[in-house]
């Protein structure tokens, strides 16, 4: 499978559907959190929340060193 770089979405993989890996997902969060309280789940979502942003800030800061490399060549 062919893998096309863009700006916006490094790692594009052409003929992924979107709305079968979000029921996937959705799925799995639902066993995850079965039987938990409100108070849990939010609790669930709150770390998954940090775990997403802490991510996405990483691949942002190599995102942004490839680029200042780039420019110094």
């Amino acid at each position: 499978m062919t893998t096309l770089q863009t700006d916006w979405c490094p790692g594009f993989t052409p003929g992924l559907d979107p709305v079968e890996m979000k029921r996937k997902v959705q799925a799995e969060i639902r066993r995850e959190t079965e039987g938990m309280t409100p108070e849990e789940i939010r609790e669930f979502y709150r770390k998954g929340s940090e775990a997403f942003q802490k991510e996405t800030r990483r691949r942002r800061a190599e995102l942004a060193q490839r680029q200042v490399a780039a420019n110094q060549q």
